[in-house]
């Protein structure tokens, strides 16, 4: 297969990438015939995967602009993927130009085409780290130069922590990167759950049972933990099409029928 222009050196083109696949449920442009073919096998095992990613993404974007006109200029976007199709830095500094940008990805291939994608943005840029450890993502050099972790900032998690299967690990890191922010600063959260549609969470699991990233799906009581120690603003933790919809027409009949759960809580 001839390489694209968009692809940085040193990636496989014969193998499927998690963070490729997801950009193709996206609709992005940033993906090869392999990752569609594994995309298209994993659609026609759960047939609401790419509206699930859909929805995600589009809540990411919802909880840009609330964060934005909070006067949040500063974002750690925590396994974020391809920053393709409407990602964080595209959202926040069409609002703002001078907002900054930092993504974290444990993913090799995730971070290599970021760094691709990000070339030329001084106010964006991509790091390798895993969640697990956020005392070691926070002395990142990219961190350190892009964010004032004394100054409010906005921690994203979405659909982040149901690849974290221990619960002690979930919890954790989020109360880890909960107590190093600064009052004023937020942190965003959205989950799969079993909730709602229990038969089809069975499909969803085995999904990603097959990747090196299994899912870990937890309860809407579960999730809400998660912002212990944080005011959860409203509406609370939702179905993700029912937060803070732009439209009431955007919030499907069915909401249940996306498997996740997502929230914002601030720091007071």
């Amino acid at each position: 297969m001839q390489r694209p222009a968009w692809a940085p050196q040193g990636i496989e083109l014969d193998r499927p990438s998690a963070a490729r696949m997801y950009d193709y449920y996206l609709g992005g442009s940033h993906n090869f015939a392999i990752d569609r073919q594994a995309a298209e096998q994993a659609i026609a095992m759960w047939p609401d995967l790419p509206l699930l990613m859909q929805a995600n993404r589009a809540f990411l974007r919802r909880a840009v602009r609330f964060l934005l006109a909070q006067g949040i200029t500063q974002f750690l976007d925590i396994g974020s993927g391809i920053p393709t199709v409407g990602n964080v830095h595209e959202v926040a500094q069409q609002v703002n130009p001078t907002s900054r940008v930092v993504y974290v990805d444990i993913d090799p291939v995730a971070v290599a085409h970021s760094r691709a994608i990000l070339a030329g943005n001084p106010l964006a840029a991509v790091v390798q780290g895993d969640a697990r450890d956020p005392d070691q993502l926070i002395e990142q050099p990219e961190v350190q130069r892009l964010l004032d972790l004394r100054q409010p900032v906005a921690v994203l998690l979405v659909a982040l922590l149901h690849f974290v299967p221990s619960d002690d690990d979930a919890y954790r890191l989020v109360y880890r990167l909960r107590d190093m922010i600064a009052p004023g600063s937020y942190i965003v959260i959205s989950h799969a759950s079993f909730e709602g549609r229990p038969v089809e969470s069975a499909s969803h699991t085995q999904v990603y049972s097959r990747t090196p990233t299994p899912m870990m799906m937890r309860s809407r009581a579960d999730i809400e933990r998660l912002f212990d120690g944080l005011h959860i603003v409203e509406p609370g933790v939702v179905y993700l099409p029912v937060w803070r919809p732009e439209s009431p027409d955007d919030v499907d009949d069915h909401p249940e029928r996306f498997t996740g759960f997502a929230g914002v809580g601030r720091k007071e």
